[in-house]
């Protein structure tokens, strides 16, 4: 069995999770035998049993792979619309409808949606993003698996030490991320924060913000970019006192994952994500709370740390990965699937 890992954003452009994920995935494959190669647009040549495609792929593009005998897997981080209202994704199901009924098949191919009726296999990382998967894009509840991300060994292992003052966040420094809004909470209620993450680009308005906010609370904010040492970074989680990160949206938070493995008690946004990862393990706070609402609740989080509950720990990588392959195995025992029909 040979697997193809595909993505259409180079890491170069927008480092994060999904590059984590994709890079850990495969190590824990390859750690139980499995063959992943990252596909080769590039080499006609390449032989594959199935791809596993981080994203929604371009529906041609499934169609081609299962007619030359490639099983498709889908694994798309439904971010956004994950972190909308029932109401919204009413509104948005309903004009997706809508506009399957009104435009051909040709003109609704740009939108991908049909990728997901017509995949072997759909990887969600939540039971919500399950949900989402069948409620939005129709993809068939018995083609869908929940499989959540892991968390490096590392993280699982540290051994435990005393918490110290900061709750710490990491994150990427950007306006989905809400950094920014954080920090200025944290000077406003004087609770000691530490941000760990770097911005796309450092000329980005929003990382300048964020930057302004840092460089007038010395004492308050703690900034110096991102940690690339996993073994720091698991020291830095353990000594916290709490994790925080409330996102404007977000999908399933591997440093929250992180977090949980150093057994750090989570603020998170108030987002369905994270009910349904952690439900009543976690502290939540208004996904568009203002400067002194947020204020008021880190405060209070910050005084209540040591009493709160910890979630259950995360599976680790390697765990993933034998999920992954149990439905991979499953997918080349299936009989091939008959053509797509007309969409709908």
């Amino acid at each position: 069995m040979k697997i193809l890992f595909d993505h259409p954003e180079p890491a170069l452009l927008a480092h994060g999770g999904m590059a984590i994920q994709i890079r850990q995935t495969k190590l824990g494959l390859e750690s139980l035998g499995c063959e992943v190669e990252h596909l080769r647009w590039w080499d006609e040549s390449q032989q594959g049993d199935i791809i596993h495609y981080f994203g929604r792929m371009p529906t041609h593009l499934v169609e081609l792979a299962q007619r030359k005998g490639i099983k498709v897997v889908l694994s798309e981080l439904l971010t956004v619309q994950g972190s909308r209202t029932k109401a919204q994704l009413r509104k948005q199901r309903l004009l997706m409808r809508l506009f399957g009924l009104a435009f051909p098949g040709q003109f609704l191919t740009a939108f991908r949606w049909r990728s997901y009726e017509m995949a072997d296999a759909c990887i969600a990382l939540t039971s919500w993003e399950a949900h989402l998967m069948d409620y939005l894009f129709r993809a068939p509840p018995e083609r869908i698996h929940v499989v959540p991300n892991g968390v490096e060994e590392v993280f699982r292992h540290t051994p435990p030490v005393s918490r110290g003052a900061w709750l710490v966040c990491t994150a990427t420094i950007t306006e989905r991320k809400r950094v920014a809004e954080l920090a200025e909470a944290a000077a406003l209620a004087q609770t000691p924060l530490w941000v760990i993450g770097r911005p796309y680009s450092a000329r980005d308005p929003y990382a300048e913000r964020f930057a302004a906010i840092v460089q007038a609370h010395p004492k308050t904010i703690r900034y110096a970019g991102s940690i690339e040492d996993r073994e720091a970074l698991a020291r830095i989680y353990r000594a916290a006192r709490g994790f925080v990160l409330c996102s404007a949206c977000e999908s399933l938070s591997l440093s929250a994952l992180e977090a949980t493995a150093s057994e750090c008690p989570l603020l998170l946004s108030d987002l369905p994500w994270a009910r349904s990862v952690f439900a009543d393990r976690a502290t939540y706070c208004p996904a568009d709370a203002n400067r002194q609402s947020m204020a008021s609740m880190l405060r209070a989080f910050y005084d209540r740390a040591s009493e709160l509950p910890i979630p259950p720990q995360p599976l680790s990588w390697v765990e993933v990965a034998r999920k992954l392959a149990g439905i991979y195995g499953s997918l080349l025992q299936a009989p091939p699937q008959p053509p797509a029909g007309p969409a709908k």
